[in-house]
């Protein structure tokens, strides 16, 4: 039976734009896939529900009912790929509770296929924070991205740019434009010129999804 992916994009920094991405990857699969169902673990506003409204719950783990009532939605293979949009001031709690019950090997039993998409920057914590999940969850496949408008083309230490997904940095003025609550990469691909810096940046980010998924080996440990 085909695997299930569950996506957890974060980073234990604000900041470093985690939504962008969680936006990003929630609409490609929804383009790729047909389907695809996201949970918002954010304090900041606007946050991935605001954007994507009819794709996203929100979930809240700060007790153990909120957290078993995520992880039920996680833990399911049932073809629908799941993004958590996984907020700094949450991020801890988050993979200590994965860590407590087992969610990687639970996950690997029931054909979960988790995801780690790890936005980095150059504070220590970022890179503290990279290292320890690599030692928790060896098996489990962890993509570094280089945000070129957090990193500004320096690349912190432990991060190597062969398997880095890089995300260019946007004028100001086209960043001001896709942070607009009602905007939408798919449907600006399909009405737009080719030509137009912002068509080709958000296909270029599709694209190295697309071969992100299928290169998934080269990100584990």
């Amino acid at each position: 039976m085909p695997r299930t992916p569950v996506y957890i994009v974060c980073s234990p920094r604000p900041g470093v734009g985690k939504t962008l991405l969680a936006r990003l990857v929630t609409e490609f699969l929804l383009l790729s896939r047909g389907s695809v169902l996201a949970f918002d673990i954010s304090l900041r506003d606007p946050s991935l529900v605001d954007y994507l409204p009819r794709l996203t719950e929100t979930a809240d783990i700060d007790d153990t009912f909120g957290k078993m009532a995520l992880m039920d939605r996680l833990i399911v293979n049932d073809g629908l790929p799941k993004v958590v949009d996984l907020g700094f001031h949450a991020f801890d709690e988050f993979f200590r509770m994965c860590e407590e019950i087992g969610f990687v090997k639970e996950g690997d039993r029931r054909g979960i296929e988790p995801i780690i998409l790890f936005l980095s920057d150059h504070h220590r914590a970022s890179t503290q924070s990279w290292r320890g999940l690599r030692t928790a969850f060896p098996t489990t496949a962890m993509v570094p991205i280089d945000n070129e408008h957090v990193l500004q083309g320096e690349l912190p230490p432990g991060f190597a740019p062969p398997h880095m997904l890089r995300i260019a940095a946007l004028p100001p003025f086209l960043r001001t434009y896709i942070d607009r609550l009602t905007f939408s990469f798919t449907d600006y691909l399909r009405r737009s010129e080719r030509s137009s810096e912002l068509h080709q940046w958000t296909r270029r980010n599709y694209t190295s999804l697309r071969e992100m998924e299928a290169n998934l080996r080269r990100y584990r440990a």
